[in-house]
């Protein structure tokens, strides 16, 4: 649509000077300029190195998504921590007991165990799972905004290649420090998008009762 917009005046023009072309005489050949060729500028060649996702957790953005998730979070850690106390104290009873414990006391308390392990092992692997798919998912969403940000930046200072060395396994064996863009990238991102609130503080634990 922007092309046939853009095409209405072009065709005006076109024919208002067809149309004093008729009426005037023509020039003659000497008069008419040659036209002139716009000289391309020189190829990129510049690099540029880049941290994305340190990038991301550090804009604005992703911290506040960073307390969101730890928010979210940590009320299933905080039960797994609990399993994890209660399944420890019952292999350390086992393990002190067993000498004087009955076998059938020993074989309650190692199933008792091995159910508690069970379920601590499953409850755990799922809040991985989901805490995976959480931190996925920003990773998409703040990193489709960054890579704008990105590309805006290498088209305007030339760079031909931005490398991301988030991986340690990227093959990059060296690079100068005034290659990384990652801070240039935070600032330009937290301009771009400046509603992001500065996640707040957790509030401190309650002071424990004390006792009469």
């Amino acid at each position: 649509m922007k092309k046939n917009v853009a095409a209405i005046p072009a065709l005006l023009c076109c024919a208002a000077a067809l149309a004093c072309a008729q009426a005037q005489p023509a020039p003659t050949p000497a008069a008419v300029p040659p036209p002139r060729q716009a000289l391309p500028g020189p190829a990129p060649t510049k690099i540029a190195i880049i941290n994305i996702q340190s990038a991301i957790l550090n804009t604005k953005d992703g911290t506040k998504a960073a307390a969101n998730v730890q928010a979210k979070f940590n009320p299933k850690k905080t039960e797994l921590d609990k399993k994890r106390s209660e399944t420890e104290a019952l292999q350390e009873q086992l393990r002190k007991g067993s000498a004087t414990m009955s076998d059938e006391a020993k074989e309650r308390l190692q199933k008792e165990i091995d159910a508690g392990t069970k379920e601590l092992n499953r409850r755990g692997q799922d809040m991985n799972d989901d805490l995976e798919q959480e931190q996925s998912r920003i990773m998409q969403d703040l990193g489709a905004k960054m890579m704008k940000i990105v590309e805006e930046y290498a088209n305007q200072n030339a760079y031909a290649v931005v490398l991301d060395v988030s991986n340690p396994q990227t093959d990059v064996l060296w690079a100068a420090a005034s290659t990384n863009i990652t801070p240039d990238i935070v600032r330009l991102y937290d301009q771009a998008h400046p509603n992001a609130e500065a996640p707040k503080p957790p509030a401190p634990a309650p002071a424990p009762a004390k006792k009469p």
